[in-house]
């Protein structure tokens, strides 16, 4: 049976498809020329602003950017998070588009998508996948709250850090990274967008502050027992700072820390992760301590960690 030459060509339209999708986004795509052999690539995100991978910089900080078409501006670095791998810079005047930011929820495993760069010289460069993995909120191994974990299935070239991830609608999702191994790992939109707030009005990440040190610890079954308490962790604390916000608060070297915010704590990194939300700084949270074998309840108006 043969096809007829009249019929669609599904291949052929998926191909131009891409093409289009390439040309829409190429762009905001730049160069940030960090004075390596493969330098990082790097999204306008926003008017004047341009996001790139914070790992892929190393120790650079004077940058400039090669603009699609190979013309070359200076940039100035706002601020960088190594936590979630995002730098940020300022171009002035630009005269390219800014990315189309999309929401990176919309993905599901299969969706084809696009990773992007610029070459030092001002070309375009692009790369083929689909999401290979898609799931919930996670910690990067240096602290950060990355909002959704995503693993495409693409090849990250030299250069392709700091570009973007980019959807079937032509828009960007994130920003691609280096993961285990040379894979590819994107920050999604939602995260790269808080930090740009952040760094953009402060220059930092503002991290809340507590001003204790602390330790995780197993409460006897007894004890679980009596307090009507389900999971047998807690964190003690072993020191607290004079004048700290924990000091403030009333909590005591001693107390064994099993609720904070509401939420059952296992160990320290329950709080840390709470503590490392920019948003947590200025906030009354309660705070529920095991003390002398009773039940206290306190509240800790967090503070911002000194730098």
């Amino acid at each position: 049976m043969s096809i007829s030459s009249n019929a669609p060509n599904l291949l052929l339209s998926l191909s131009q498809s891409l093409a289009d999708t390439v040309e829409r986004v190429e762009g905001a795509v730049v160069s940030m020329n960090v004075g390596r052999r493969f330098s990082p690539s790097g999204i306008h995100w926003r008017n004047g602003i341009i996001v790139t991978s914070d790992e892929s910089l190393h120790n650079s900080e004077e940058v400039t950017v090669t603009l699609n078409g190979g013309k070359t501006v200076a940039a100035k670095l706002l601020g960088r998070d190594a936590s979630t791998d995002v730098a940020v810079f300022k171009i002035e005047n630009p005269d390219i588009p800014v990315a189309n930011i999309g929401n990176a929820a919309t993905l599901k495993v299969g969706h084809l998508v696009l990773g992007m760069a610029l070459s030092r010289e001002g070309n375009i460069k692009a790369a083929m996948g689909t999401i290979s993995v898609c799931s919930g909120a996670w910690k990067s191994m240096s602290g950060g709250n990355i909002d959704q974990f995503i693993r495409p299935d693409i090849t990250l070239y030299p250069g392709f850090a700091g570009g973007p991830l980019v959807d079937a609608n032509g828009d960007v999702v994130g920003m691609n990274t280096s993961g285990r191994r040379a894979t590819a790992l994107t920050i999604p939109s939602k995260t790269v967008n808080r930090v740009v707030d952040q760094l953009v009005a402060k220059g930092r990440i503002a991290r809340g502050y507590l001003g204790v040190g602390m330790q995780p610890v197993r409460l006897p079954k007894n004890l679980l027992s009596s307090l009507n308490l389900t999971g047998d962790g807690g964190v003690i604390v072993i020191n607290v700072e004079a004048n700290a916000p924990a000091e403030q608060a009333g909590i005591l070297l001693g107390d064994i820390l099993i609720t904070f915010d509401g939420a059952r704590v296992q160990d320290t990194n329950d709080i840390l992760g709470y503590l490392n939300q920019g948003q947590s700084v200025n906030q009354a949270v309660s705070v529920q301590v095991v003390r002398g074998g009773e039940l206290v309840n306190l509240t800790v108006a967090v503070g911002e960690r000194p730098f």
